[in-house]
């Protein structure tokens, strides 16, 4: 039991030695003078990476364009999405049911108010359609901010909101808004034949989807909307719409409705993403 004692305190003895030992003055079997040097070493080390970190991102930065991106790896056909919503893009309201469709109106109240007639007079232009709205800088000099087009809320017609202020939804009706997403200098169209959308039901569904009703007419994106020169350069841009309405369709089913945008220079679809300038959604509308 000593012997255990003994080998107890000497194996101690030698933990406090290793980790102060007062004759050679040595921390951890290091002097204050090595102690310093690796810490030193250290010091500079990331000092010196962190160097060339600041030193790389500045290189980068020097290369970029505030108002333009440098590199601009994008789907050769944009996206589309549509408003309002719901839940998983599907429209599901009982006509008869206020409150089943009442959050879809003030999805499309709110989405709408930067469109209203007032606002789009006052920060923005009344350019000549079916042509584009080309704004080049000249050289070094920047024509910035560059204007943008009116896309008018009465443009949307019957789904404006205005003469109708559930948007067909109280009479099964409904308008769903369809935008294409924002690409910077995309040309969708030529030889003045502005991009259009058009929707159909699948397959399956296509005898209940019943007629539709476009606006503006023929459901075009007008090419006096384009190109488009980025959130910083163009910050009163106005995305353009178009309004679909489903005049007749079938009550108490689910309707798979695919829109899709068609072009002369966009291609149709993308091996890298199928859902490239379409975009589906389920309706239902209800009613006892």
């Amino acid at each position: 039991m000593s012997g255990t004692k003994e080998e107890d305190r000497k194996g101690s003895s030698e933990w406090r030695e290793f980790f102060w030992n007062p004759r050679t003055h040595e921390l951890m079997g290091r002097t204050a003078s090595s102690w310093g040097l690796i810490l030193l070493f250290y010091l500079v080390f990331y000092l010196f990476l962190a160097g060339m970190f600041v030193l790389t991102m500045y290189i980068m930065l020097l290369t970029l364009d505030d108002y333009k991106p440098t590199w601009q790896d994008r789907l050769a056909t944009p996206g589309m999405m549509i408003r309002p919503k719901g839940d998983q893009l599907e429209i599901t309201f009982s006509v008869s049911e206020t409150e089943s469709w009442d959050g879809f109106i003030q999805n499309l109240n709110t989405f709408l108010s930067p469109y209203n007639d007032s606002y789009q007079v006052q920060t923005n232009d009344n350019c000549p359609p079916d042509q584009y709205f080309i704004q080049e800088d000249s050289g070094e000099v920047r024509n910035n901010p560059k204007r943008s087009c009116q896309f008018n809320r009465t443009m949307l017609e019957e789904c404006s909101g205005i003469s109708d202020r559930f948007y067909g939804y109280s009479r099964g009706q409904p308008c769903i808004l369809i935008k294409l997403n924002r690409v910077i200098g995309m040309l969708p169209g030529k030889d003045g034949l502005s991009p259009y959308v058009t929707c159909g039901a699948k397959k399956e569904d296509s005898d209940n989807m019943g007629l539709l009703a476009y606006y503006p007419p023929n459901g075009t994106f007008n090419l006096m909307y384009y190109p488009y020169y980025g959130k910083k350069a163009q910050v009163n841009y106005t995305q353009p719409l178009v309004a679909v309405k489903f005049l007749n369709a079938s009550l108490n089913t689910d309707i798979n409705v695919e829109c899709k945008i068609n072009s002369n220079t966009l291609a149709d679809g993308s091996e890298r993403d199928k859902f490239a300038g379409r975009v589906s959604f389920k309706l239902r509308i209800n009613d006892k």
